[in-house]
């Protein structure tokens, strides 16, 4: 897999999305590199960087908010994968380390150790938009909910993951944990998936998917490369805490989830 190339289609498709009017526009996780322990030392690269130089030009050309998927990086001799997200002018406006590696071990179906030769991030990302607050997390992030209900306790209306789940993982829950955080926290949540690639050595399930504050699955993609569209209403989310007020019906003299470590890395 070259590089450049996907750094070339990477940009193609961010401009055919912001001329069908995207505001905000998602990447899929290690979007410029194959996935795999093996190939992460290889295409890591450091923030800023080649990559990220074209993300920024992407974001700011076609004046979107541009969550860059993820890349492996490279810092102080330690790798990351690593999300960046850039604004309408071009700037970097934060870098979402992935928190929880992804450790798994499903006998006779997947292996797959990210720890082997990722460190994983220690911060919670969000970002403002003129549209609404967004949270970032990264494919296995997906899975703790915890996560996920500190970014809308912090006024996220948006959650968006950049992942890669695979064909264990992928068709039993891609899609189960989208609407599941969706409904949890009445929020809108967004995947990009990459394209399915039944040579690669690690196959990604694609599916990109949009889900909404009620848990419907409101676009999805196949298994094949594509750009998908959804409408992020924020007068349909409050109409939905209204009707079901869960984020005031909360007993906090009972229960809480906090976060330890403040911030953006």
């Amino acid at each position: 897999i070259v590089k450049a190339d996907n750094l070339s289609r990477a940009r193609r498709l961010v401009k055919e999305a912001a001329g069908q009017g995207s505001k905000v526009v998602l990447l899929p996780e290690c979007f410029n590199s194959p996935y795999g322990t093996g190939f992460f030392s290889t295409y890591a690269e450091r923030i800023p960087g080649e990559s990220t130089q074209v993300l920024s030009e992407a974001a700011k050309e076609n004046k979107v908010y541009l969550v860059g998927g993820s890349i492996p990086e490279e810092d102080g001799g330690k790798l990351y994968n690593s999300c960046t997200v850039f604004g309408p002018d071009g700037e970097l406006l934060l870098k979402h380390r992935k928190i929880h590696l992804f450790d798994i071990d499903v006998p006779g179906k997947i292996r797959f150790q990210e720890s082997e030769t990722l460190s994983p991030g220690n911060s919670l990302s969000m970002f403002e938009t003129p549209f609404c607050k967004v949270g970032v997390g990264i494919c296995y992030d997906m899975r703790f909910a915890e996560l996920a209900q500190l970014y809308s306790r912090k006024g996220c209306q948006l959650l968006v993951y950049p992942g890669a789940f695979n064909m264990t993982t992928g068709p039993a829950h891609w899609e189960l944990l989208q609407r599941g955080r969706a409904l949890d926290n009445q929020v809108y949540v967004a995947t990009a998936s990459p394209a399915r690639d039944e040579t690669a050595s690690y196959v990604a399930w694609g599916h990109s998917t949009v889900v909404n504050p009620w848990g419907e699955v409101i676009s999805k993609a196949g298994p094949e490369e594509a750009v998908i569209y959804a409408d992020i209403d924020l007068q349909y989310l409050a109409d939905i805490r209204q009707q079901i007020p869960i984020t005031a019906q909360r007993r906090d003299d009972i229960y809480t989830v906090t976060s330890v470590q403040e911030g953006s890395s």
